[in-house]
């Protein structure tokens, strides 16, 4: 009989997370989600904005699902403007909480992970990155596209030091998204000149971004880790 896969996936509680653990969710898997504030019976609650709750987080998970974690999807993120012109201390922390919610708590659970996984015959980690990694981002989201950046470089870290061990590390990069948080962003940037950037003539829909990411955590051959795969409607193209 063909164990279920056990699957943590963070940032779930709505936008790509929702469609992610939607899209993952089957006869043949067994999914927890997490959410900043609200718990559930599928969702565990646990800020990850406030440093060393990662550690938290991927325990009760373990608990969660008879202590066998099989693949992590880090989804979650934060996308909140620093102006240039704010004041140095604000700028910095604000700097700084992107990059414990969108790295640093991403690298501690993939930590985790990795040693979890060398004890259990090896793994999966997808991590949702975005296209700002590598086109990078606006004025005042210089720590978003930083910190999308570090997720991609950790990722290519993970597949090369541990792929003979069977763990597996992939990166997923959007574009924008229809999720609310890009919805504001389109709103107070003007939306036609943004979609006039996209060649597709569209942003993405999170149920793209939830087969992809399906595809990296269950079915993408092992030589494909190390992979980065873009999803923005050819908007940025390497």
């Amino acid at each position: 009989m063909t164990l279920p896969v056990h699957i943590l996936v963070t940032g779930s509680s709505r936008g790509i997370g929702a469609a992610i653990v939607d899209r993952l969710t089957g006869d043949a898997t067994r999914v927890v989600g997490h959410s900043s504030t609200t718990a559930s019976d599928a969702m565990i609650a646990c800020d990850l904005a406030v440093p060393d709750t990662a550690p938290d987080l991927w325990q009760a998970a373990l608990d969660r699902l008879d202590g066998r974690i099989d693949v992590l999807v880090n989804n979650a993120g934060i996308f909140e403007a620093s102006p240039l012109e704010a004041d140095h201390e604000d700028w910095v922390s604000a700097w700084e909480r992107t990059m414990q919610v969108n790295l640093t708590a991403a690298a501690e659970l993939c930590r985790l992970a990795v040693l979890h996984f060398r004890g259990n015959g090896g793994g999966r980690i997808v991590n949702i990155a975005s296209r700002a990694a590598y086109r990078g981002d606006s004025p005042a989201h210089w720590h978003y596209a930083a910190s999308k950046a570090g997720m991609i470089g950790m990722t290519k870290s993970i597949a090369r030091g541990y792929a003979a061990e069977g763990i597996y590390a992939f990166a997923v990069c959007p574009g924008f998204t229809m999720t609310g948080m890009a919805e504001e962003y389109l709103e107070t940037r003007g939306g036609g000149a943004l979609l006039a950037d996209i060649p597709l003539g569209r942003v993405a829909d999170p149920v793209e971004i939830a087969e992809a990411t399906r595809f990296l955590a269950l079915d993408a051959p092992p030589s494909m880790t190390g992979a980065v795969l873009d999803i923005n409607g050819a908007s940025y193209v390497r």
